[in-house]
C-alpha cells in the first residue's frame, strides 16, 4: 500500500470521525440565554424588604428554524412579562421580568437563577444575585419561661434584622438568696432567622425537692442583642406531703371514734324529762 494512500484514508478518518462533534456543537449553541443589553454574564439586583426590581432577559435563536422556551426563576421569586416565548429563526426575543425582594429579608444576598428549557430537554441558565440592602439589627428577646417536670421551657424570638445564634446563662436563686443553679453562657445549636420564634427546654433533672426557687435566663447574640426573663416557683414533694397527710389522717381516726363513743355513752345515761299524760285528749306534752 502506497504512503499516498495511507494518508488519504488516515486523513479521511480523521474528518469522518470530526463531523459529530462539529454537528453537536453547532447544536448545543443553536440558542442561548443573556442578560439584555450585553456585557453581562449574570443578574444583579438590590433593593430594600418589599422592593419590586425590574431586568430583560434574552432569548437568542441561531437556528434556521423558530425555538419556543419556557423561562422560570429559582431561589427568589421572578415573574416574566411571558413564561412561554416563541422565536424566529436568527432573532432575539427580550423579556421583561420582575424580582422582589422578601419582605423582612435580612440585610445581605440571595442567591438565584432564571432557567430557560425548549421542548427538547435542553436548557440554559443565567446566575441571578439579589441583595437586600437596609440597616442591620440585632435585637432577641426570651419569653414564656416556666419550670417544669421536664427543666426550664422557654420562647426565643429574633426582634431584628438579622440571622442571630444566641448564647444562654442560666441560673437559680433558693430562698435567702442560696445559689442552687448556675449554668455559664453557652451557644445554642440553633440559628433564628429575622421574624423566627422558636420554643426550647433546658433540662434540670436535679433541681431542689424543698425551695422556693427564681429562675432567671439570660440571652445575647452578635451585634449586642441581649434580653432576660425568669419565673418563680415552689418546689414541694407534693407526693411525700399527701402520703403524710394520708398517714396523719389514718392515724387520728382511732382516737376521733374513740372521743365519739365516749360522748355517745354519756348522752344515753341522761333520763328522760317526765310526761304529762292527759287522760280526755290523749296529749302527751
Amino acid at each position: 500500500m502506497s504512503s499516498a494512500f495511507r494518508v488519504l484514508i488516515l486523513a479521511v478518518l480523521v474528518l469522518s470521525g470530526a463531523a459529530p462533534a462539529a454537528s453537536a456543537a453547532s447544536s448545543a449553541d443553536d440558542w442561548s440565554l443573556a442578560p439584555s443589553g450585553g456585557g453581562r454574564p449574570s443578574f444583579y439586583a438590590e433593593g430594600a424588604p418589599g422592593a419590586v426590581l425590574q431586568d430583560t432577559v434574552s432569548v437568542i435563536n441561531r437556528r434556521g428554524q423558530p425555538v419556543t422556551v419556557r423561562l422560570r426563576g429559582t431561589g427568589v421569586a421572578v415573574a416574566f412579562a411571558d413564561g412561554s416565548v416563541r422565536v424566529p429563526a436568527r432573532t432575539r426575543a427580550d423579556v421583561p421580568f420582575t424580582v422582589s425582594v422578601p419582605t423582612g429579608a435580612a440585610p445581605g444576598d440571595l442567591a438565584g437563577s432564571i432557567v430557560a428549557d425548549d421542548g427538547d430537554g435542553r436548557s440554559r441558565t443565567v446566575a441571578l444575585r439579589l441583595r437586600a440592602v437596609g440597616p442591620k439589627l440585632s435585637a432577641l428577646t426570651v419569653e414564656h419561661v416556666a419550670v417544669g417536670a421536664d427543666g426550664i421551657s422557654y420562647e426565643l424570638v429574633n426582634r431584628g434584622t438579622t440571622a442571630l445564634v444566641p448564647t444562654l446563662a442560666v441560673r437559680a436563686d433558693g430562698v435567702f438568696g442560696r445559689r442552687v443553679l448556675d449554668r455559664a453562657p453557652r451557644t445554642l445549636p440553633v440559628e433564628l432567622a429575622p421574624g423566627r420564634r422558636i420554643e426550647l427546654t433546658e433540662p434540670w433533672p436535679d433541681r431542689p425537692a424543698l425551695d422556693s426557687v427564681d429562675v432567671r435566663l439570660t440571652v445575647t447574640a452578635a451585634g449586642g442583642a441581649r434580653d432576660e426573663a425568669g419565673a418563680s416557683v415552689w418546689c414541694v414533694p407534693w407526693g411525700a406531703v399527701a402520703g403524710g397527710l394520708a398517714a396523719g389522717v389514718a392515724g387520728a381516726a382511732p382516737a376521733v371514734v374513740r372521743r365519739w363513743r365516749r360522748r355517745t355513752a354519756e348522752d344515753g345515761d341522761v333520763s328522760e324529762s317526765p310526761r304529762t299524760e292527759v287522760e280526755l285528749t290523749g296529749a302527751v306534752t
